[in-house]
């Protein structure tokens, strides 16, 4: 990538934005471009650190990701300073080997690095965690996001129809943030159950797919709605035969159908644990080819017995309890839900971090 001194000398201000287009740095849309005193103004928004200070690597090329580097990003991409220890924080997630952002970032599968931001710093720059949540229109949300996009191609080298091969792809590869919704939430933040004080601030990164809305305006109770919820998610994440998923998934509950449920003294530990008992498939009806689709797949059901995924003559949709990730956003009118799937987990793939934002007094 070009350094912000080399395109602003060489261009008039009305051509930098094509130049960068030319030299590959964008993700598809206009950028800001990083000139010097951009930049630095993006670097006085985390006093605290460096600018040559390391964060960690990005893959899959495994880029060098200073404070800098991020910083000429986020002002491509459009941030505030302010936002810039957000963004550290993000890319520090990013350049973290459980992640596996290289893996992430050359599947087959759609994936991108969901956001979800949680403590006192959504209010501090203005983060929406209400209607529209996971929608445009709020500057702080598409612009993290969004860096955190450009510090993957730029940095990390992940390019489409380079090294990026998505098969389909999906919107939130621009940008994707979740703002929890915690004024509105019945339950502590979720970043209180990832192991952090309430007053911290802190980003989870989670290798997820394509947001799928739920919709549930009849149900009052906690167990008819977490029924209603669950079996959407188990026809419709990946495929409706796709027992057990081996990757976590998000359970974005709105505030309505986090506080019915909650109304009867359900915790987001027993939604989680609800959904992992509840949403399963008899052995028969996932062999392969009936009724159509893979089904289980001729090996799983060779060892189902024994791998521990069958159950009573049952393969649970969701591998485990822990795999289910509930967070709350969205308005407080209507009763919809959102679940994404999330990229295979583990040793295999993926595993959700959450990192401490260092935001200076």
């Amino acid at each position: 990538m070009a350094t912000a001194n080399a395109v602003a000398s060489t261009l008039l201000p009305e051509d930098l934005i094509e130049q960068l287009y030319e030299q590959g740095v964008t993700d598809g849309l206009p950028v800001v471009p990083p000139t010097r005193d951009r930049v630095e103004r993006m670097l006085a928004g985390a006093p605290d650190r460096t600018r040559d200070e390391l964060l960690g690597m990005i893959g899959p090329c495994y880029g060098e990701a200073t404070v800098e580097k991020v910083a000429i990003n986020a002002v491509m991409a459009g941030c505030r300073p302010e936002y810039l220890p957000v963004v550290l924080a993000g890319v520090e997630g990013l350049c973290d080997e459980r992640l596996c952002a290289h893996g992430l970032n050359v599947t087959l599968f759609s994936a991108a690095p969901w956001a979800i931001i949680n403590g006192p710093v959504r209010l501090q720059i203005g983060l929406n965690s209400g209607h529209n949540a996971l929608g445009h229109g709020f500057r702080a949300n598409a612009t993290i996001g969004r860096a955190l996009r450009l510090a993957i191609m730029n940095i990390g080298g992940a390019r489409p129809h380079e090294l990026t091969k998505a098969t389909m792809g999906q919107p939130g590869q621009y940008s994707a943030v979740i703002a929890e919704n915690e004024e509105e939430s019945p339950w502590e933040p979720f970043h209180v159950e990832r192991g952090f004080r309430e007053d911290d601030s802190a980003i989870t990164l989670f290798a997820g797919g394509s947001p799928q809305q739920i919709s549930d305006f009849q149900s009052r109770s906690a167990e008819q709605l977490a029924s209603s919820i669950g079996f959407t998610m188990g026809g419709g994440l990946w495929n409706f035969k796709n027992f057990p998923l081996f990757g976590d998934t998000v359970l974005v509950l709105s505030p309505e159908h986090a506080q019915t449920i909650a109304a009867d003294g359900w915790s987001r530990k027993d939604v989680r644990q609800f959904l992992y008992d509840t949403v399963k498939k008899s052995l028969d009806e996932l062999k392969p080819g009936k009724d159509s689709g893979e089904g289980f797949g001729s090996a799983l059901l060779r060892g189902a017995e024994t791998s521990g995924f069958l159950v009573d003559g049952y393969v649970r949709k969701f591998r485990s309890p822990e795999s289910i990730l509930v967070v709350v956003a969205g308005g407080t009118a209507g009763r919809f839900s959102v679940a994404i799937p999330g990229w295979v987990a583990d040793d295999l793939g993926s595993t959700p971090v959450t990192k401490q934002i260092h935001v200076s007094e």
